[in-house]
């Protein structure tokens, strides 16, 4: 019979972190920061505590993360620890180790509840090379819309689903590239991202191709239904 591995320690400690992804980092895919911000946890001599089983790996849980290509100004994530660390020093060790574009923004002790279930909404810009009354129009036509039907490409092949029940709201302005959109996403099964409601607005309002859209989420947390406002996941 071969020998059982090695059983390892609950963490002492829980914390929870929020980091932005901007410039080119924007391209990272999830694999490769999570691959970057171990080996920047090792750098920074961060006391990890790690899984049990043959193969141990640190204990971090990942929550809510933004698509390859797109900028974030709000992701999270919650580490656990092998020894009690004050949330600033971690900071202040980790941001550094960190390549340039991940920028560790907030560190807090982990309340109780899942991380994950804090996160119900986002609020995204959209930066788009086009006119704001080509966009506009089209931003009316969706909203007067039941449902709005758009296909992307899953690990499951092609999938087809709705994108306008998730949108809650939807405005467009003028910037100096053409348009930008700011829209605030309710976390669905499955998720509505925001290149799925350029999708949508292209095929309503008859938007002609253009280079793909700055996509750049600026908040998620909780959501105030009545106000349509993000709340702080980190707070308690």
């Amino acid at each position: 019979m071969p020998d059982q591995p090695e059983q390892q320690a609950p963490p002492v400690q829980r914390l929870r972190v929020r980091y932005a992804k901007r410039g080119r980092l924007r391209f990272t895919s999830h694999r490769d920061f999570s691959r970057a911000f171990e080996r920047a946890l090792v750098r920074a001599g961060i006391p990890m505590a790690y899984s049990s089983g043959f193969n141990p790996h640190p204990r971090i849980s990942y929550a809510g993360a933004s698509p390859t290509g797109a900028a974030s100004e709000a992701e999270y994530l919650e580490i656990g620890l092998a020894e009690t660390v004050d949330p600033p020093r971690l900071t202040e060790d980790l941001d550094p180790a960190l390549p340039d574009g991940l920028d560790v923004l907030a560190v807090v002790e982990a309340v109780t509840g899942s991380l994950a279930d804090r996160l119900e909404a986002s609020r995204w810009q959209i930066d788009l090379p086009l006119g704001d009354d080509a966009v506009a129009a089209a931003v009316e036509a969706f909203l007067v819309q039941s449902s709005v039907s758009v296909e992307r490409m899953t690990k499951k092949g092609l999938r087809s689903f709705d994108c306008r029940e998730a949108v809650l709201a939807l405005d467009v302005t003028a910037n100096d590239a053409g348009s930008r959109l700011v829209v605030l996403l309710r976390h669905t099964v499955p998720a509505v991202r925001p290149d799925d409601v350029v999708a949508g607005l292209r095929g309503l309002g008859g938007l002609e191709g253009s280079d793909p859209p700055l996509l750049t989420r600026l908040e998620q947390g909780p959501l105030d239904e009545s106000t349509g406002a993000i709340g702080d996941p980190l707070s308690g």
